[in-house]
């Protein structure tokens, strides 16, 4: 009988070192192609006013869309079940919210990232977004802790207030960022 509660353990490290290298291996392919598309783009087209317009217009668009894809993966994964006890030794489904909680950290790390990469191609959205950048590093490494379970109050209170700044930012550059829960697929990097 001593067996099984091993057996369960081991199953449980598997799974959480075998999605943990799913990640590791995918947040490379979640970076941001927008400069990609931006230098090919910028090297095929004649400067002229309007080109500059349509490139300010797709940076606020992409801010929006990357920055809300962050905010909806924090709240679905890492601040709803953190609030609901999810987290906590014991708790049912522990294990698995953990593992989802770690995967949207590096989500959203990378996406506020690349949200920020984006705010560059609007003047205005760049210098309300600026100020952001040591706070969006400061989540680098929750994203780990989280998984761990080593998570604590200031570390969702911290997604949480980088997420709220960010939406005010964009508030105030006139893109506003609207929560966009990002699908499983999204959020592993497939």
């Amino acid at each position: 009988m001593p067996t099984a509660p091993r057996f369960v353990r081991a199953r449980r490290a598997l799974v959480a070192v075998l999605l943990s290298g799913a990640l590791l291996s995918t947040t490379a392919a979640c970076g941001d192609d927008s400069q990609s598309m931006a230098t090919t783009a910028d090297e095929h087209a004649t400067p002229s006013a309007s080109a500059s317009f349509e490139k300010q217009k797709l940076a606020k668009t992409r801010f929006v869309a990357n920055a809300g894809l962050a905010a909806g993966a924090t709240y679905q994964w890492i601040v709803k079940p953190y609030r609901a006890g999810k987290f906590k030794k014991g708790a049912d489904g522990r294990t698995f919210a953990l593992v989802k909680a770690g995967l949207a950290g590096a989500f959203t790390y990378n996406r506020l990232k690349a949200a920020v990469n984006n705010a560059k191609g609007d003047p205005l959205l760049s210098k309300a977004v600026a100020p952001l950048s040591a706070g969006i590093e400061s989540l680098k490494g929750l994203g780990t802790k989280l998984r761990k379970g080593d998570a604590t109050d200031g570390d969702v209170g911290a997604f949480e207030g980088v997420i709220n700044s960010v939406k005010e930012a964009g508030k105030s550059a006139g893109a506003e960022v609207v929560d966009k829960v990002p699908s499983a697929s999204q959020l592993s990097g497939g």
